[in-house]
């Protein structure tokens, strides 16, 4: 180790020491490798061209452990049982902002997060088959 790295990383300076490696080390991770049970946003196309209404679509990519698959917490990204997609079962991964009702829509492709002024927030699935298919989830 250089001699000016020896004083550092003693000491006061362990904390900036092990900051310092920790910058390193995450600088080695290749890009776009995820940890595992992370998720992050590919894709965000919003759509306002109809008055009062916002359609946006998002897509992300998680890293997801064993006996997990993509879906949706407290409105971000998340990985969530299987069990909850494979059922349809929406509201199982608290897919809503905080203060929000999480409603099933009546034929399960999404759901509804009412806010407590009354709007409404819709969000529907897309993909979900293939998406069991390619995971032997079937």
């Amino acid at each position: 180790m250089l001699p000016g790295w020896r004083g550092l990383c003693t000491g006061a300076g362990a904390t900036l020491c092990c900051l310092l490696v920790w910058i390193i080390y995450s600088h080695l991770v290749k890009e776009g490798q995820l940890a595992v049970g992370t998720c992050e946003i590919v894709t965000l196309d919003r759509d306002s061209s109809q008055p009062r209404r916002t359609i946006a679509r998002q897509t992300a990519r998680c890293a997801c452990r064993r006996g997990q698959i993509a879906g949706t917490t407290r409105a971000k990204p998340a990985c969530v049982d299987v069990r909850v997609v494979k059922s349809k079962q929406w509201c199982e991964m608290i897919p809503c902002s905080e203060g929000e009702i999480c409603g099933l829509l009546m034929n399960k492709s999404g759901w509804t997060c009412t806010q407590p002024g009354g709007r409404i927030k819709t969000i529907t699935v897309g993909h979900s088959e293939s998406l069991y298919h390619k995971c032997g989830l079937t």
